[in-house]
């Protein structure tokens, strides 16, 4: 089977490198593609994955538009020799146009419901969209709903095995208790109308959280002079590491929210969003798992910050939460492999509920 994997987040990169080295492994023959936004380029270099360049949408609406016919060329001349049999991605718009063009399945993962522009652009292109059991939309008989979280394809215990010693490389001792913030820079086409943190609450925030341990930052925004020797030094391959054994993430970035409360580490998220239309994923993890708190005001997240902060078995609590989502949770990595690898069996199966780890249609 020869298969394209396109990345367009540095994100999809964990995403998808288990699922490209397991496919390999078996026979099959796999493309990576990708698009240049932030470090995606370097997450692939730094895990040895080989990929095609696709140059980048750009960072303003009006580019990302203007663009979006231009990467769909790239991505079609990028895999006219290779003659794939099949295409997946997370939310790929050129996924989808190029599958349908050259007459091939595109499969695409989805866990972000107020995505609706992109939604409009690759769904009605796509064959079938997988999404976590908890996605609060609806895609119709090509919707495929698995019982995990797009996450658990690089986090599950079957395929993360934290490391102590990226303690070392940040100075922190084996027992020192350390927190990470994480900020993101509000530029992508699902955050408009939404926000996080402030500047000044980030201020107050890393001198409150340091009477508790040590702080370190991480940011997609310029940080000011003052927050500057806060920042994560870390390779960005060892992030995962890093949030398995701090002490709490607060942060107002969905991708590392979800992480960290799969992780079993405690997480206070700063989104305005947070509200009825939030993501599905983030409504399970809160008021199902108890792994995440979610708040709409900077201010509200520094107070639960310091709240739990204070907390002497915060771990432990979170630990067993963990265990318990874990339970009812599959390992996402091997079910993509098998749906990919089966397809277009895969869907038939799941739409006809013959295993319990996947349906199609509406949820109950």
């Amino acid at each position: 089977m020869r298969i394209v994997v396109d990345i367009n987040h540095p994100a999809q990169v964990h995403d998808f490198k288990n699922f490209v080295r397991d496919m390999r492994q078996r026979g099959h023959e796999v493309m990576v593609t990708a698009s240049e936004k932030e470090i995606s380029y370097r997450l692939l270099d730094e895990y040895g994955i080989g990929y095609t360049r696709l140059g980048s949408y750009g960072t303003s609406l009006a580019s990302k538009a203007l663009n979006i016919p231009v990467l769909d060329i790239k991505l079609l001349r990028a895999v006219r020799r290779f003659r794939p049999d099949a295409f997946l991605g997370f939310a790929s718009v050129r996924n989808a146009h190029v599958a349908r063009l050259i007459g091939r399945p595109a499969i695409a993962f989805e866990d972000s419901e107020p995505a609706r522009f992109g939604q409009m652009l690759y769904v009605p292109f796509s064959d079938a969209v997988l999404t976590p059991a908890c996605f609060r939309k609806d895609f119709g008989r090509k919707h495929v709903r698995y019982d995990g979280y797009v996450e658990l394809a690089y986090l599950h215990p079957n395929v993360f095995r934290p490391d102590p010693s990226v303690l070392d490389a940040i100075g922190v001792g084996r027992d020192e208790p350390y927190f990470i913030m994480r900020f993101v820079g509000w530029k992508a086409g699902h955050d408009i109308g939404r926000g996080g943190f402030d500047l000044e609450t980030k201020v107050r925030a890393v001198k409150a959280l340091e009477q508790y341990g040590r702080v370190f930052l991480s940011s997609e925004l310029p940080l000011p002079r003052e927050l500057e020797p806060y920042r994560l030094t870390a390779p960005p391959g060892q992030i995962h590491h890093l949030l398995n054994y701090a002490r709490m993430l607060v942060c107002d970035s969905g991708t590392m929210t979800t992480e960290a409360a799969l992780l079993g580490t405690p997480v206070v998220r700063c989104d305005s969003i947070v509200a009825a239309q939030d993501y599905g994923n983030f409504v399970e993890l809160e008021q199902r798992y108890r792994l995440i708190c979610n708040v709409a005001t900077p201010q509200e997240a520094l107070d639960r910050a310091l709240e739990l902060a204070a907390r002497p078995r915060l771990k432990d609590e979170w630990r067993a939460r963990r265990e318990a989502m874990l339970k009812e949770k599959i390992d996402v990595n091997a079910f993509m492999v098998r749906f990919v690898e089966q397809y277009p069996e895969s869907l038939e199966t799941c739409r006809s509920l013959e295993v319990p780890e996947c349906s199609t249609g509406s949820s109950s």
